[in-house]
């Protein structure tokens, strides 16, 4: 017998002077995962279902705020700045109030403020746009705000920082829910990287530095052709024509993050996928992405994603299968 398989149901909460780019990226995102797997909807707290874009028009919505009832994911793209304030307005307290508990909730730039606003962020670790992060702290002080970020999953809320981190964080989502496979299919469909390396620090405005520099974009390509050798800072600063303290500063200001972290965030990453497309053991796997032991492996990958190896293959092979037995 043949059980019919819901679409995961994600439900966009429009409100007024929602920024259209962010508004459209769930739309764009969640239908490309085969098998109908997603099934997005936009609504509204009005009750005669329009909204104000922070552009030069209004749109109509087909959904009142009922639909957050019926929600598995929620995704509240930006809004205009001039609301962002400690209080939300009635309506939008009252339909965040209807979303059920445990259901996934998403944020986009300063959409992160209706939460902190609905109390939902209150002892969590969250990020919004960096521009926005004085006032955010000002107004929430009890959210422990991390700026330097693309997105943070915490569980059941999720928040990312401006604009394009949205399409970073629903292909966490759909990542987390379905595997990188599936996650790099909808990238290359949107023609964007499955996954943005460093953090938000790389696109706050700073001084240009004074004298002529080169960048470390060549260095990276050739660590990720690299990765299952032990490379050291001085190796990579070698590589780049750079002193290992020049090198460091311009790695830092171009990715966000240091070589050392990036590099690990290499090798998790692709570990990962080797975990889930390939039947490699986890020993075979950590030499191939340059852990020394398994043992290193299984620390670093519980260190990010907070499971073991062979608790994220099983939960992703499985996956697969069940997905595949379905017709997805």
């Amino acid at each position: 017998m043949t059980v019919e398989r819901r679409p995961h149901r994600v439900v966009v909460l429009a409100l007024d002077g929602v920024y259209a780019f962010e508004l459209g990226i769930p739309n764009r995102i969640f239908p490309l995962v085969p098998g109908d797997a997603y099934e997005v909807v936009t609504c509204t707290v009005s009750d005669d279902r329009t909204v104000a874009t922070n552009a030069d028009f209004t749109i109509t919505v087909e959904h009142g705020p009922q639909a957050l009832e019926t929600a598995d994911t929620v995704v509240i793209p930006p809004y205009d700045l001039r609301l962002l304030t400690r209080e939300l307005p009635d309506p939008v307290r009252d339909a965040l109030a209807r979303v059920r508990p445990g259901t996934r909730i998403v944020s986009i730039c300063t959409g992160a403020f209706a939460l902190a606003a609905a109390g939902l962020l209150d002892g969590r670790t969250a990020t919004t746009h960096w521009a926005l992060a004085d006032l955010f702290r000002q107004l929430f002080p009890q959210v422990a705000l991390d700026p330097e970020v693309l997105f943070i999953d915490d569980g059941d809320i999720l928040t990312s920082a401006g604009a394009a981190s949205g399409v970073d964080v629903c292909l966490h989502v759909v990542r987390s829910d379905h595997g990188s496979a599936v996650a790099n299919h909808v990238a290359r469909h949107c023609v964007v990287p499955p996954w943005r390396e460093g953090g938000q620090a790389q696109y706050i405005e700073q001084p240009m530095p004074q004298e002529e520099t080169s960048s470390t974009a060549a260095t990276r390509a050739w660590i990720l052709a690299n990765l299952d050798r032990p490379l050291v800072l001085r190796e990579l600063a070698t590589h780049a024509g750079m002193s290992p303290r020049t090198f460091a500063r311009r790695f830092q200001e171009e990715t966000g993050t240091s070589p050392g972290r990036w590099l690990i965030q290499q090798r998790v990453h692709r570990a990962r996928h080797l975990l889930e497309s390939s039947d490699l053991s986890v020993d075979r796997i950590a030499a191939e992405v340059g852990f020394a032991t398994g043992t290193s492996l299984r620390q670093h990958l519980q260190s990010a994603i907070g499971v073991s190896p062979q608790a994220y293959r099983r939960t992703f092979r499985t996956g697969a299968e069940t997905r595949a037995a379905a017709g997805a």
